[in-house]
């Protein structure tokens, strides 16, 4: 049940001229909760422009389009574009309807509802790097919060799901081969707002013990829960919108930790059984001890990521990034110890900020930081884990030439560019599942 009770009213004033409408992008894969949560907003404002995408027949070049506000549907459309697929749709037809509103229906803000299997960091590529008659869409609007609804009827079940889109038939585009809970936890980490929707079917202490999940999965996120039978429209409408918490400077997960933003917390005693370790270490990894220790290291994770470096590949940041019991390895660049001085200046500033602060005369940038959240972890014996992969004192004494020969069942797998200055920021690519 929704209230919409005058005693908290909504600021739906005109914005002052010359200034850009809002954008909120809400995401989320339970479309149910997601959907509840756009129509709350409506309630509030019925100004409001929601915009919606229905990728169901994607695959086949069609998408429809609908546009709603308080007072109903305004557009009910299907696009036929050249090629199906989600980054396709986002620059054939996402960004240009949302300049089309802007200018149809000025002074009015927005909110784009993405389908289930589209990852938000996937718009804010698209909104910085496509241009929408010469200019990019942040010129027309403002992005003021990406917003991810989780559903906590069926969360903690989607993060241990080891199904895939295409088992599911949900796959974006022929070549997706994406894990479910792969999307999830992009849609969740992206998000600068988590919103807790609904109750688990096990009742009260398991919906806190999500609540808690939630925070130490997404810990830079503002988390807001909605578990009661009535929802106050107005107060969500001001949790969500018009908080200003998109800050675009912010890195993606897997490189946030190598730029010095928080990857996660160390909270090795459990509240309501969630337990969130963080390893760091400077000594490099010994490949086959590593290689030798993943399935012990995956056993009890809901998630875990970071990056970390290998004795036999010394010049590689090697990415870390484990959900739905699938590992991906892959590479993050050079580490900065590993580059000539020239190319550090086309490094993002924080990065080589986060090097200078943290730098070792031995080892330079190089450490191991990862982070692992899970349901009754024990923090020690993951410990024990890990530094048991670490190279030893006399291991260690040996030096790189000696490291580089190692047997490593890593070898090839995390390719370097060339020392390019424009291929030298370090993207969250991934590899091959380990």
């Amino acid at each position: 049940m929704m209230s919409t009770s005058p005693l908290a009213p909504a600021d739906t004033s005109t914005p002052a001229a010359g200034s850009r409408p809002s954008l909120t992008v809400l995401s989320g894969f339970w479309p149910s909760a997601t959907y509840a949560v756009a129509r709350t907003l409506l309630a509030a404002d019925p100004s409001l422009l929601l915009v919606r995408h229905d990728l169901t027949a994607v695959r086949d070049g069609v998408v429809r389009r609908t546009v709603r506000d308080g007072t109903g549907v305004l557009e009910d459309e299907r696009i036929t574009l050249a090629h199906g697929c989600v980054s396709c749709t986002l620059r054939e037809d996402v960004l240009p309807t949302l300049a089309r509103l802007v200018h149809t229906h000025p002074g009015r803000d927005l909110v784009l509802m993405l389908p289930e299997v589209v990852e938000p960091e996937a718009v804010a590529a698209a909104c910085q790097h496509c241009l929408v008659d010469g200019a990019p869409i942040t010129d027309l609007l403002r992005i003021d919060s990406y917003v991810t609804v989780a559903d906590a009827e069926h969360l903690l079940d989607g993060l241990a799901s080891t199904d895939d889109l295409r088992t599911l038939d949900i796959h974006a585009a022929d070549n997706d081969d994406r894990g479910l809970a792969d999307v999830i936890v992009r849609q969740l980490e992206y998000a600068d707002t988590v919103v807790l929707w609904g109750q688990s079917p096990e009742g009260a202490y398991d919906t806190d013990r999500l609540s808690v999940l939630l925070a130490r999965m997404v810990p830079w996120a503002t988390q807001v829960r909605v578990d009661g039978d009535l929802v106050d429209a107005y107060t969500l409408n001001r949790q969500l919108r018009g908080t200003g918490r998109h800050h675009p400077e912010t890195p993606g997960v897997l490189t946030r930790g190598l730029q010095g933003h928080l990857l996660g917390v160390h909270e090795p005693h459990p509240d309501c059984g969630v337990v969130s370790v963080v390893y760091r270490a400077r000594r490099p990894f010994h490949p086959e001890r590593l290689h030798d220790a993943l399935e012990d290291l995956g056993a009890e994770a809901i998630r875990s990521r970071g990056h970390l470096w290998l004795a036999s590949q010394p010049h590689t940041a090697v990415a870390w990034d484990f959900a739905g019991g699938g590992l991906g390895l892959g590479s993050l660049g050079h580490w900065l110890t590993a580059l000539p001085e020239e190319h550090w200046e086309h490094q993002p500033v924080h990065r080589q900020l986060a090097a200078t602060l943290d730098w070792d005369p031995y080892y330079g940038d190089r450490h191991q930081h990862l982070v692992f959240i899970g349901l009754d972890l024990d923090p020690a014996d993951l410990h024990r884990t890990l530094n048991r992969c670490l190279l030893s004192d006399a291991e260690l004494a040996d030096g790189e030439e000696t490291w580089r020969r190692y047997p490593d069942p890593f070898a090839g797998c995390f390719p370097l560019p060339d020392l390019d200055p424009a291929d030298q920021n370090p993207t969250d690519t991934e590899g091959e599942p380990a």
